[in-house]
């Protein structure tokens, strides 16, 4: 049996900051800089003006869910879904939906229960509101409450669980609503204020400062982080400048106890309006799809491909019939742009690819074998994910063999293994050990290119192998199971 590939150290949201002196020297002697001029600040901003103008314009949103009485308690995955979406919901007493009641056990008798309590904006005079799409998901009935008190039943048109993005609307007209911002614009260190309904308290605001700008904890957001005060309840509020435009949608904090804990996090305004379009025109968000699965390209990777920096996404696997395919990428290339824009990290291309128009026809940019090509493919609709295949046997090692400078004994495929296998190139991993093992390579595996060289055979494999430097490390496209990717090893000296 094949085990996985080892893991790599997922790049962290947040790092340490590490703040040095330096001085230029020049003939010996050292030559001092010139402080940096900054703007001097005097006092702290008042919000009172702000708030009153764009205060009437957020709403408070209670979530009912129907069900049937007897129904056990919520399970563990909802629990740490409330917990991570700090939801707001108020959990019955005495434990789950119905229990504790009056015929609690049976009667199959239906009654509404509270979800949990949200906040949200109202965009349009004509009652067009826009909250997340985790405040209002699963509920049975909606009820949307101004700061005068009025309350409307609220129809969901559409919500999008990717972006966290929900379209509702009221029927009502000559409503206030809130101007939204630019968020491409937006500058770290700015006041911005946050509205909602904190642990059911409705209309309640509090400030601070943009802390960084697109920070990725998701395929398709990068998102808004702050210190602004956001607690249960403050969900699908605005995130406000100050010029009293909306910039963002409170979503996500991060939280070891389910309560604010000093970072907050916004989908910013500019990706909710394209979503709040889509939900509006058709109830749904479409996405487009390449078919392929990336992952990160590491320094050792970039610099034994000779792409000299780390950048772009390896596609580790191909989907049969999909666009991908079909336009001529292959397991093994990095992917550098999509449609003439650079793709830097892995995260770059799902939002590029996620935008474009299916149907469309894009031109992909990949780095293959010490070349950059360019490949045309057609983009088709992203849909659910799909399991991998089932797992190859494992090949017996072969009696006596010595293993190479880089650990391996690797013998050919065989016209059985190779249509077991899916491989057209490439040799067979038998047995690994010293820097192979250590680096990840299992028994099983198909190694199809070292560095920018395919591989046909094992006299092509070991020729190659015998000939590299000892002093640097080399790539290895291994294929295990379904997903390819590259893993560097260095040679024994």
């Amino acid at each position: 049996m094949t085990r996985p590939f080892p893991r790599r150290s997922p790049g962290l949201i947040l790092s340490a900051l590490l703040l040095s002196t330096t001085c230029a020297f020049a003939g010996g002697s050292a030559i001092a800089a010139a402080p940096v001029q900054t703007p001097v600040v005097t006092g702290l901003p008042d919000f009172s003006d702000l708030i009153d103008k764009v205060g009437p314009a957020v709403v408070n949103i209670r979530t009912t869910e129907r069900v049937t009485r007897g129904q056990g308690a919520p399970g563990e995955e909802e629990m740490q879904e409330f917990l991570r979406r700090f939801f707001g919901g108020q959990i019955p007493r005495g434990g789950g939906r119905g229990q504790g009641r009056p015929g609690g056990q049976g009667g199959g008798a239906e009654e509404n229960v509270t979800r949990g309590v949200g906040s949200g904006f109202i965009i349009s005079a004509d009652g067009f509101v826009l909250t997340n799409a985790h405040v209002v998901e699963g509920a049975d009935e909606v009820t949307v409450t101004l700061t005068d008190r009025r309350e409307f039943k609220a129809k969901v048109l559409g919500a999008d669980r990717r972006s966290d993005v929900a379209l509702l609307k009221l029927s009502a007209n000559n409503l206030p609503y809130l101007r939204t911002g630019d968020s491409s614009k937006i500058r770290v260190g700015e006041w911005v204020v946050a509205i909602g309904s904190p642990f059911n308290l409705d209309n309640t605001v509090t400030a601070g400062i943009i802390s960084a700008k697109s920070r990725d904890t998701g395929e398709y957001l990068p998102l808004i982080q702050s210190d602004v005060a956001v607690n249960p309840g403050n969900s699908g509020g605005p995130l406000i400048n100050m010029r009293g435009e909306v910039i963002g949608i409170n979503s996500q904090i991060a939280t070891l106890s389910g309560a604010y804990n000093g970072i907050s996090f916004a989908v910013p305004i500019d990706e909710v309006t394209r979503v709040a379009e889509q939900l509006k025109t058709s109830g749904k968000v479409t996405r487009g799809r390449l078919g392929v699965q990336i992952s990160e390209v590491t320094r050792d990777v970039a610099e034994s491909l000779g792409l000299g920096k780390a950048r772009g996404a390896e596609v580790s696997m191909v989907e049969a019939g999909g666009p991908a395919e079909k336009g001529g990428i292959k397991v093994g290339d990095i992917i550098l742009k999509f449609n003439n824009q650079p793709v830097e990290t892995t995260r770059d291309l799902p939002r590029l690819v996620g935008a474009s128009k299916v149907g469309s026809r894009a031109t992909v940019t990949v780095w293959r074998r010490g070349a950059q090509l360019e490949v045309p493919v057609t983009i088709v609709e992203l849909q659910e994910e799909k399991v991998a295949g089932a797992r190859p046997t494992p090949p017996k090692k072969a009696p006596g063999a010595a293993p190479n400078a880089l650990g391996l004994v690797v013998s050919d495929i065989t016209p059985a293994q190779r249509a077991e296998l899916g491989a057209d190139a490439g040799v067979l991993v038998e047995d690994a050990s010293g820097n192979a093992a250590t680096a990840g390579i299992r028994p099983g595996d198909v190694i199809s290119q070292v560095g920018n060289t395919q591989v046909a055979n094992v006299a092509q494999f070991n020729g190659i192998i015998a000939k590299l430097d000892p002093k640097k490390p080399v790539a290895l496209l291994v294929r295990r199971e379904d997903v390819t990717q590259y893993i560097v090893v260095k040679p024994r000296q």
